[in-house]
């Protein structure tokens, strides 16, 4: 069964991202982008990532648990996934594309034989949920406070 699950976020953007800093709604309590009820266990298959801002272009890393990990995740602070401590809950990383648009939201696009880690096998705990922390791979500037970033991943549960 195929499965599309979306997370969204209004990005606290409070200044320009640096490369590998961490993308979330708070500079001071930032939580997981959490895709809810997944399922038990699969792959992953494709994963897309639509910003709100046009014009942006910056390459994007997003890690995923089966487990809220301990690594940073604050806004516009320094990435610290894969921390040690976090190595048990790691699902894997999906790595994007650099993004871009033509006339409407910034975009890309995650696909297998693409060179962006999926299909990625999962296994959820528990909640049945994913749990994921978006870093930037580049600077990013020209982005604008509270716009929303959406990551839709497609799940196939074996």
């Amino acid at each position: 069964m195929i499965t599309e699950r979306s997370a969204t976020k209004a990005l606290a953007a409070a200044g320009d991202y640096a490369a590998e800093d961490v993308l979330s709604e708070s500079a001071t309590a930032g939580t997981c982008w959490t895709w809810n009820k997944i399922g038990g266990a699969g792959y992953i298959v494709g994963a897309r990532v639509e910003w709100e801002t046009t014009g942006l272009t910056p390459l994007l890393s997003l890690y995923l648990f089966h487990t809220i990990p301990t690594s940073n995740l604050n806004d516009n602070v320094a990435n610290t996934a894969l921390l040690w401590a976090d190595r048990a809950k790691r699902i894997g990383r999906i790595d994007f594309d650099a993004l871009e648009d033509l006339g409407g939201v910034s975009e890309s696009i995650a696909y297998p034989g693409g060179g962006h880690n999926v299909p990625l096998v999962f296994r959820t705990i528990d909640d049945g949920n994913i749990y994921g922390i978006l870093v930037t791979r580049s600077a990013i500037t020209g982005e604008v406070a509270t716009n929303s970033m959406i990551i839709t991943l497609t799940a196939e549960e074996s």
